[in-house]
């Protein structure tokens, strides 16, 4: 990218969108908005003419839609993508995310309102967050992932009518508390494609994402591979070959109760400077699980986990960090190798490896 201002690229299918998501912008020199299409086909056009660095795209267009664009501008020319996408899209977006979208922004309706500062200040952030992104942006897709040897595949028949076989609660070996943040769903879901049905470990995961979000994910999560991943709700209990996600504008804990391991959720308090807070469910895990925990940061911006990384370390556990290599925003594993704190720091695909490997 060059040292000027970030070009962007608006994708709407609505003029009002278009005009108030440049309007977001207006009077911040570090960002040109370059273009505005009304659809993917223009969209395309403009890609290639304009060569931005970055796009904010709207879904559902007509003549060619969000997806068909994805797929043609991840193949020719991989650029930085921002879905802006109303609530009631949440299968779609995370459909996107696989497709190589960067992020995501909630808007509550089809429209956005002039006056919704809360969406106006993420939309800038996200964009402007481009600066941070790796050299090399990964535009590829998440690669499916491939059926065992028996043709298994979690996402379809009884699984995916939700009629999944009650077994026998089994406390986990090892406790994996997972932290990641922006390029975090791509992330996880390449992870928790490849953790086989063996695994002895259970895992959590603090994603900063919109609350109306978070368990549309855990779901894909589960479809995605053999752990049973939901939503975490209170008093859940974690087993081996379990996964719970935080809900959003939550936060989640591990907590032992006799030989269980159990799940709390509760509202934000006022030290946690992030929520979900990633270090506020490391430290827990660190208190519950001591020297059977493991600690993972993924890519993200800030710092968040950093802490409670440090927390598992000092009880025994494992730390493991998401190399820059591979790390779409390097903020916050980065944050954690400059304290010194993990013991491996790994590209993703090996850290993928690494926790297929425990307990198999």
């Amino acid at each position: 990218m060059s040292r000027g201002p970030i070009r962007l690229l608006i994708v709407d299918d609505s003029a009002y969108n278009r005009r108030n998501i440049a309007e977001v912008f207006a009077g911040y020199p570090e960002v040109e908005v370059v273009g505005k299409a009304a659809d993917g086909e223009e969209a395309l056009r403009l890609a290639t003419l304009l060569k931005p660095d970055v796009i904010t795209l709207d879904l559902e267009m007509p003549r060619m839609d969000g997806f068909t664009f994805l797929r043609i501008l991840m193949s020719r020319q991989p650029t930085p993508v921002i879905v802006v996408s109303s609530y009631s899209q949440k299968e779609n977006v995370f459909k996107a995310l696989e497709l190589g979208v960067l992020d995501f922004v909630a808007k509550p309706t089809a429209q956005i309102a002039p006056d919704a500062t809360d969406l106006r200040d993420q939309i800038r952030e996200k964009v402007l967050l481009v600066r941070q992104l790796r050299a090399s942006f990964p535009g590829a897709p998440v690669s499916r992932r491939p059926q065992s040897s028996a043709g298994y595949d979690r996402g379809s028949f009884a699984e995916s009518a939700g009629m999944r076989a009650a077994t026998a609660y089994v406390p986990p070996k090892l406790v994996v508390a997972i932290a990641s943040s922006t390029g975090g769903p791509s992330a996880l879901l390449e992870i928790f494609g490849k953790i086989p049905a063996t695994t002895t470990a259970g895992f959590v995961v603090a994603q900063h994402m919109p609350d109306k979000f978070t368990r549309t994910f855990a779901e894909r999560l589960d479809r995605k591979g053999a752990v049973r991943t939901s939503e975490g709700q209170d008093g859940d209990r974690l087993g081996k070959c379990t996964g719970f996600v935080c809900p959003g504008r939550h936060c989640m804990e591990v907590v032992q109760n006799g030989v269980e391991l159990k799940i709390t959720v509760g509202a934000p308090r006022p030290e946690d400077r992030y929520v979900p807070s990633a270090d506020r469910l490391l430290k827990s895990v660190a208190q519950a699980a001591g020297p059977r925990a493991i600690g993972v940061i993924l890519t993200g911006m800030g710092d968040d986990g950093v802490e409670g990384a440090r927390a598992i370390r000092d009880a025994g556990g494992i730390v493991v960090a998401e190399a820059q290599e591979t790390a779409v925003v390097y903020g916050m594993p980065g944050a954690a190798v400059r304290e010194g704190i993990p013991q491996k720091v790994l590209p993703l695909p090996q850290i993928a490896e690494y926790l297929a490997s425990l307990g198999g």
